[in-house]
């Protein structure tokens, strides 16, 4: 599995040219079908080659384009790592592919924009959240959403604190259980910090080595609204939370020591602690729509949805799965054309509605067609 980030999203979003190609296809990670995942993509890449001959593209542009992904045709080791889908983006300036565990449908769009729609699910309603792993040995920031996990480094921003302060017991007490308590050098408990009355000195130390992991996370971390999972001894957890200028802590956390796990098996771990928190975010996304369906606020008008994520006037946007709009926006005369096939210079219009919207602070969540709150392909709640 690749990891996509927010920075590596970003990107996509603000990447432009004439000749932009996304391809997705379902992949798979073992089994005869990993066989005819090749032939598949090699397949997906012609049909690429024809779209772009269709669009004028002159024959060594669209060699250049598309050489990178065919290059990969006959990779074995490549096809070999598989996850549940595989996304490719190629333009004459860029190529980036993702293997991701996420089931795409086949589809090749080339467009002046790179079809980001299908990858939303792994950054909107599926949640973007924090995990911060404590211990002695280190601390560790990772950044998930439901499908991804990506480690932040913060070697340059947090140093070994607990040897910077000489707590020495902090990390030993994770070997042990209350009533399996032995002295160490300096004739205190180790494992004192399981039970629930350790020493005011202790306790000082820890308070004071929070305060500066949490000045640290205030520095990294950029979005303030995502929520952040605790992991580490149990204790630690309200004393963190004492000291911390963040108010989205869940209430619950990873508990043991983290050194023992990777970052996946973190991700495991605190995804069920985080995932009531976001189906709770897009219910009230729902019941915010219902609110306000009467109203001028809320619109299922493809054209006046389109106008207002280009001007940044969307608050959140629901969009369908797996469903293409075609057509373009005239920007001299202010239109938008919507057409009920492909013609040439045509976009996905929900997909530039997705990208704008992003780029402009709104929020997106993609969902199926039985879920949406209106019998459209997109419903939008405006700001203003």
């Amino acid at each position: 599995m690749d990891l996509i980030t927010q920075q590596a999203l970003d990107h996509l979003l603000n990447s432009h040219s004439e000749w932009s190609m996304s391809l997705f296809m379902p992949a798979h990670r073992a089994g005869r079908e990993t066989q005819k995942d090749p032939i598949r993509f090699k397949n997906l890449l012609n049909k690429a080659e024809g779209q772009l001959e269709e669009r004028g593209c002159r024959t060594p542009d669209i060699k250049n384009i598309l050489k990178p992904a065919r290059d990969l045709i006959e990779d074995f080791e490549f096809w070999q790592h598989q996850s549940d889908g595989l996304a490719v983006f190629a333009s004459p300036e860029a190529f980036e592919v993702y293997r991701l565990p996420i089931r795409f449908e086949e589809l090749v769009v080339i467009s002046n924009h790179f079809h980001i729609k299908p990858l939303l699910p792994l950054f909107t309603n599926d949640g973007h959240f924090y995990i911060l792993a404590l211990s002695q040995n280190e601390v560790r920031l990772l950044e998930g959403t439901q499908y991804t996990v990506d480690e932040v480094d913060m070697e340059k921003n947090l140093p070994n604190l607990a040897e910077t302060l000489k707590f020495d017991l902090f990390s030993k007490q994770l070997q042990f259980h209350t009533g399996t308590a032995r002295e160490t050098d300096s004739g205190e408990t180790a494992a004192m910090f399981f039970g629930h009355d350790p020493s005011d000195k202790e306790e000082k130390r820890l308070l004071q080595w929070f305060h500066k992991v949490d000045d640290v996370l205030g520095e990294v971390i950029t979005n303030r609204q995502s929520p952040i999972v605790l992991a580490g001894v149990e204790y630690l957890f309200p004393l963190f939370k004492k000291t911390s200028s963040f108010n989205n802590i869940m209430a619950k956390g990873v508990e043991g020591n983290p050194d023992d796990l990777s970052a996946e098996e973190l991700h495991t771990k605190a995804w069920p602690l985080i995932k009531p928190y976001f189906m709770e975010t897009q219910n009230e996304a729902f019941s915010r729509y219902k609110d306000l369906s009467n109203t001028d606020q809320v619109t299922t008008n493809l054209e006046k949805t389109f106008l207002a994520a280009y001007q940044g006037r969307i608050e959140l946007v629901f969009t369908v799965e797996d469903y293409q709009v075609w057509g373009n926006y005239d920007v001299d005369t202010n239109k938008v054309h919507i057409h009920n096939e492909f013609q040439a210079g045509d976009e996905d219009l929900l997909n530039l509605v997705s990208i704008y919207t992003l780029k402009n602070g709104g929020t997106v969540f993609v969902v199926d067609e039985g879920t949406m709150p209106a019998k459209a392909p997109q419903a939008a709640i405006l700001r203003f």
